[in-house]
């Protein structure tokens, strides 16, 4: 077959899908706002948030812990397990914290049990700590609270053998906590504090013990300030959950921390009676839905003004950061990150036309002070790099090369040359750490049917795609590699897994068509097949069947409803403008 032609046949389905999907994209957005999108609900928020208002007070809150805890019981695999969302594989983490629950709200499965029990070798106290701190490693951001949540629900007694966290490091300047090496990462100082306190006070006492103890009220005012107004830190129900049993448990139940926490909880409760990992991704999906629906996106100096007022005014609290970047949502808990400040970047030069507003130049100057020593792009703070999700990622580098590329002619002259410098560094990382094989691996999102559940087709699908507009040699040099990847990985349905030969899902074949259609060259017959795939699950009405690839702190696992749509129309349209040309 000719290259550069397509079937009659799928250009009227490749019609008719893009119609479909348009029309479900533009009724889900609310008249003069911005997307909201919904996350799935989780075993994991659902189990911790229960325990929390069961020890902030479990009159007060009967209602909201009788509800979690039928989900909880209702959403139980046949084995007595839980995953982190109901379509997620079963795993410790989410079975332990539930279980956990169950023990102090109610009367807890014996299947759960056993089902622990052959996971940690025993319920012990050895068994259950050994187990959760070898699955953590070093990385204490949420091993030692899941195991202070097990020791105050009882699982296990010995608070001695639980990590202690170092929250008098709290009072610090923020920009000396990267030469600290803490044991948490960037965006989880609350739960430093919080638990860090709740096990000094359970713990033996020595000689220091006066010294920590002075620290203990200045690192409650820390807390206060970093806690939003509407009480949910990072609009997170396990984080704000577990900060808030700690501080119920630590004597502070009436602290202005704790109940502003309950508040957000109860607030934050489905009608059916579970909780999802986060309160939204508005500003994330909405980013994806500008680019998915682009040039034909309707009022578009209306969206770009509300985009506009959501970046952040001033310097956040939570990670020192300085004014002008953007976060996942426009709600008061959202922290600015890199991957969301390029993702509004790019939607502005999409509604905006490409002309200059001060918002972008301060956008983009959040971007370039970001940058890490090593050249990659952080989610949160620059430098801190020690543990996983405080590293440059290849995607969320990409994707601010991207913003950097688009807006790179409109910028002031000084702008520009950082950017030059920027863009350089960035691409000399990023070839640094592609893989022998053309890929790269994400750091927010993941495949469950992956023996090691990464995800390295999302990582490379992002990376050419985004790499596809510069004209830099070494960017196209690099993007041709990780197409060679995205062939080779295909699977024989003409979908793509997160790796060859894990199951084909809706997500990333839509990611990985994205990729393939930005390059004229590549051939006619991998797309075709990739479209096949998706074509048939859109006849059996299961394109927006929910897929977990998303990766929340820690791991844990979500789904979002517009990742579908908008991933799948980003691809549509790409497809079609590739055959038209």
């Amino acid at each position: 077959m000719e290259n550069g032609k397509l079937k009659i046949m799928q250009e009227r389905q490749i019609e008719e899908m893009i119609g479909s999907l348009r029309e479900e994209l533009m009724r889900r957005k609310p008249e003069g706002r911005i997307w909201r999108g919904k996350l799935s609900s989780s075993a994991i928020s659902t189990s911790v948030s229960v325990f929390a208002l069961y020890m902030i007070d479990k009159e007060k809150y009967a209602s909201y812990i009788a509800g979690g805890t039928v989900w909880l019981k209702e959403t139980m695999k046949a084995d007595g397990s839980w995953g982190d969302t109901i379509e997620s594989p079963s795993n410790m983490t989410a079975t332990l914290l539930t279980y956990a629950s169950l023990c102090a709200v109610d009367a807890p499965p014996q299947k759960a049990k056993e089902y622990l029990t052959e996971k940690f070798g025993g319920l012990t106290d050895q068994h259950v700590i050994k187990g959760v701190l070898a699955y953590y490693g070093t990385d204490l951001t949420f091993s030692v609270p899941i195991l202070v949540m097990c020791a105050l629900a009882g699982i296990i007694s010995s608070w001695d053998e639980i990590p202690q966290l170092p929250f008098e490091v709290s009072v610090l300047p923020q920009k000396m906590f990267r030469f600290f090496q803490l044991p948490v990462v960037s965006y989880a100082i609350p739960a430093l504090i919080a638990v860090g306190i709740l096990r000094y006070k359970k713990g033996k006492k020595n000689l220091l013990s006066p010294i920590r103890n002075s620290f203990i009220g200045k690192s409650l005012e820390v807390l206060i300030k970093l806690q939003p107004e509407n009480g949910g830190f990072l609009e997170a129900a396990p984080l704000t959950a577990f900060v808030s049993m700690c501080m119920s448990a630590a004597g502070y139940r009436e602290h202005i921390t704790t109940q502003k926490a309950a508040d957000f909880l109860t607030g934050n409760v489905r009608e059916d009676g579970a909780w999802p990992i986060d309160t939204d991704l508005s500003c994330w999906v909405t980013a994806l839905s500008v680019r998915a629906m682009g040039d034909e996106m309707p009022d578009k100096q209306g969206l770009a003004e509300i985009i506009k007022k959501n970046a952040f005014a001033f310097k956040h609290p939570f990670t020192g950061a300085k004014e002008g970047g953007w976060g996942w949502s426009d709600l008061p808990g959202a922290v600015p990150d890199a991957d969301d400040t390029a993702g509004a970047l790019v939607a502005l030069h999409i509604l905006l036309d490409g002309k200059y507003t001060p918002e972008v130049g301060k956008g983009i100057e959040w971007l370039l002070a970001l940058q890490n020593n090593d050249g990659g792009m952080p989610t949160f703070c620059k430098g801190w790099g020690k543990l996983p999700f405080d590293r440059s990622s290849p995607d969320i580098s990409a994707h601010s090369l991207l913003a950097f590329e688009l807006w790179q002619e409109a910028l002031p002259v000084g702008l520009q040359k950082k950017c030059v410098i920027s863009i350089r560094r960035m691409l000399g990382w990023m070839h640094k750490i592609q893989a022998s094989d053309g890929s790269w691996t994400p750091l927010w999102f993941g495949d469950q049917d992956a023996k090691d559940e990464r995800s390295p087709v999302y990582g490379t699908a992002m990376a050419v795609e985004y790499l596809s507009l510069s004209n830099n040699p070494l960017a196209q040099q690099m993007a041709q590699e990780g197409l060679k990847f995205l062939l080779a990985s295909q699977n024989e349905d003409g979908g793509w897994g997160g790796a060859k030969g894990v199951r084909s899902k809706v997500t990333l074949t839509a990611r990985a068509l994205s990729a393939l259609a930005s390059f004229s060259e590549v051939d006619n017959e991998p797309i075709e097949r990739g479209f096949d795939f998706l074509y048939g699950i859109y006849e059996e009405g299961q394109i927006y069947r929910a897929e977990p690839i998303g990766l929340y702190f820690s791991r844990l696992w979500y789904s979002e409803e517009m990742y579908n749509i908008t991933f799948v129309l980003n691809a549509l349209k790409k497809i079609k403008l590739k055959y038209e040309q």
